[in-house]
């Protein structure tokens, strides 16, 4: 059974062949599989660990070629779900010249937001290690309830619980239904991985050491805070620090922060007992963290998110240790 299982939603990312210009202006556009909790899956099993991805995407080619691209990557579909009610999500993205994201999202429903309770499989849930989820599978009312009960599973077989609350405004109604939402899955994660931007959004506090211990909780036991190139800052519950990033040639960012949680999950996968327990080493830490950001450091090389996603032998190999 897999080490890790990540469930919500799997898309196709349509990315401009032309970095630096607006969706408007891009001339074309190339089909990449995508969807942030199905990226961290993939990155995982890139990397080493056995991984399952569950959730639901449509009856469609889009659909098929989702489920070949995750197998392809060693990924099991065994609990993926099938929709004839909706069809596979599409999302559009280009990387603007001032170095952001330009995306649209076809999601009217998409087969994703249709993800229910009875989908989930209680028994595969609880063969794994790690539960991982974002917050996009909380924005519509069956997919939220699916989530939800699948992590009270989790919660009640002792997995490590990973959250990624993946904020993507033009996918909800307001700002702040986009900050409820997220806060839904908050209470129930042992690690979340945020990125700045992130944070002030969610907090409005512009110091992240305040706004990181604001959100804290009592199951948390890691909070990380992206930084981009400029590394990482880790929140424990008794220290913080942070770790320095790497510099490398920006293709396309889609993905990135998946890429980082996908190697910071498989660095740490070894230590989960005692990262629950709050004993884990901060060497062990600061080391997981720095192959983390050549991770994700990596996946903004290559155009498309899983595409991206590096293998453990190029981690390894193309990057130096940051100075």
């Amino acid at each position: 059974m897999p080490d890790i299982i990540a469930t919500g939603e799997m898309l196709i990312d349509f990315v401009s062949t032309e970095a630096g210009v607006s969706l408007v202006d891009a001339p074309a556009f190339t089909k990449a599989a995508g969807g942030a909790p199905a990226n961290v899956a993939v990155g995982a099993a890139r990397l080493g660990l056995s991984s399952g991805f569950m959730g639901m995407v449509g009856d469609d080619v889009f659909g098929r070629f989702l489920q070949q691209t995750l197998e392809e990557n060693k990924v099991d579909t065994s609990a993926l779900r099938f929709s004839t009610e909706a069809r596979t999500a599409l999302a559009f993205v280009s990387l603007r010249a001032d170095g952001e994201r330009d995306f649209i999202f076809y999601r009217h429903p998409s087969a994703d937001m249709l993800y229910s309770p009875e989908d989930v499989d209680p028994q595969y849930v609880a063969s794994a290690r790690i539960f991982h989820y974002g917050s996009i599978s909380l924005g519509a009312e069956r997919s939220m309830a699916a989530t939800l009960h699948a992590l009270d599973i989790a919660r009640q077989h002792d997995l490590f619980i990973s959250y990624d609350p993946n904020l993507r405004l033009n996918l909800w109604s307001s700002e702040q239904a986009a900050r409820n939402g997220i806060q839904i899955g908050w209470p129930h994660a042992n690690l979340v991985k945020v990125s700045e931007e992130e944070l002030y959004f969610l907090t409005g506090i512009a110091d992240h050491d305040q706004a990181a211990r604001s959100l804290w909780h009592d199951r948390l036991k890691l909070m990380v805070v992206t930084l981009g190139s400029r590394g990482t800052l880790y929140f424990t519950p008794d220290a913080s620090g942070k770790v320095p990033g790497y510099s490398v040639p920006v293709i396309d960012t889609t993905g990135a922060g998946d890429g980082f949680l996908a190697g910071l999950l498989y660095k740490l996968a070894p230590s989960l007992d005692a990262l629950a327990a709050s004993s884990l080493e901060q060497p062990v830490l600061h080391s997981a963290l720095r192959f983390a950001n050549a991770v994700g450091a990596l996946t903004t090389t290559r155009r498309g998110a899983i595409p991206s996603l590096p293998t453990l032998s190029q981690v390894e190999a193309l990057l130096p240790p940051p100075e």
